[in-house]
């Protein structure tokens, strides 16, 4: 099996896993299956649990896609790549809880290979994955950055540290001044490891996400929760759209290089408002939000 072969099988597989946890922990809802082809090469597999238990939407999606030319978004950080024939792999998720005491997560994994006219093919790894919490609790945020610094760990001593700062660099609404949520994990156009092990970290980093997010998940879904949380849940969401829809360099490829648009979009959540000048009131707990929209280092408490 040839090294992109091996990636695609790991990262079906890796969905099949996340689905399985995911309706585990819900208890009720099921993903529903949409297979597509993409007419200029490829194609993937959307799964799609809608109105679960605790799940008002999560989507899982599988992409094998290639084409003729790199889109700009992909070439803006490697010029040299402009025009070259390409093959790319991944699997995204976003999940959308309908209890706003369950953060909203997205995690990423993917590989990538273009073949420049006369040159050997050039790959790289990226991937990671971030927490959108509404109403934080430092236990959950622990628990998240313990097991993000933990699968680092095998990689060196400061594996870690870089990638979370990548991620909160990444993750950030610039026009807001504020982080996404309470960050995680980042990497792109990675290969400094070799392939052997950047394929290890990748896996490490795709494997991770299910003992990140499932434990948080089984904590909080049962709080009790009323309007006033639900709406601020719903507000907050808007963050959500304004970043994947203004920032996100994946969101930004999909659609340059003619992806299919429902699964790209599958990412935006299924309800959302926006409010003029919104303002929490002062120390309510959804103005403690805003203590943790900043980049900290959470494991050691600064």
């Amino acid at each position: 099996m040839n090294p992109f072969d091996t990636v695609s099988h790991y990262l079906q597989s890796l969905q099949d896993r996340i689905c399985a946890a995911l309706e585990t922990s819900d208890g009720q809802g099921h993903f529903a299956e949409d297979r597509w082809q993409r007419p200029e090469g490829g194609g993937g597999r959307s799964r799609v649990m809608k109105a679960g238990a605790v799940f008002e939407q999560a989507g899982v999606g599988y992409s094998e896609v290639s084409g003729n030319t790199l889109p700009a978004s992909a070439t803006a950080h490697r010029p040299e790549l402009a025009g070259a024939p390409w093959k790319a792999v991944g699997v995204s998720l976003v999940i959308h809880p309908e209890n706003p005491y369950v953060p909203t997560s997205h995690a990423n994994v993917r590989f990538f290979q273009a073949t420049p006219e006369g040159r050997e093919p050039v790959w790289w790894f990226g991937g990671g994955f971030d927490l959108t919490p509404f109403y934080p609790f430092d236990d959950d945020v622990r628990h998240w950055h313990t097991v993000a610094h933990d699968l680092c760990a095998p990689f060196g001593p400061s594996r870690y540290a870089e990638h979370k700062a990548w991620c909160d660099k990444y993750f950030f609404l610039k026009h807001r001044n504020e982080t996404r949520g309470v960050g995680g994990l980042f990497f792109d156009d990675f290969n400094a490891d070799g392939f052997e092990k950047s394929f290890d970290y990748m896996r490490a980093v795709g494997d991770g996400f299910i003992d990140a997010y499932i434990p948080i998940v089984e904590r909080r879904k049962s709080t009790p929760y009323g309007e006033r949380e639900r709406e601020f849940q719903l507000y907050r969401r808007g963050r959500y759209v304004e970043f994947n829809l203004v920032w996100d360099r994946g969101t930004l490829f999909g659609l340059q290089s003619g992806g299919r648009t429902e699964s790209i979009l599958m990412s935006l959540p299924p309800r959302v408002r926006f409010e003029y000048q919104y303002a929490p009131e002062p120390g309510s707990a959804e103005a403690k939000l805003n203590e943790y929209l900043i980049a900290r280092d959470w494991l050691n408490g600064t």
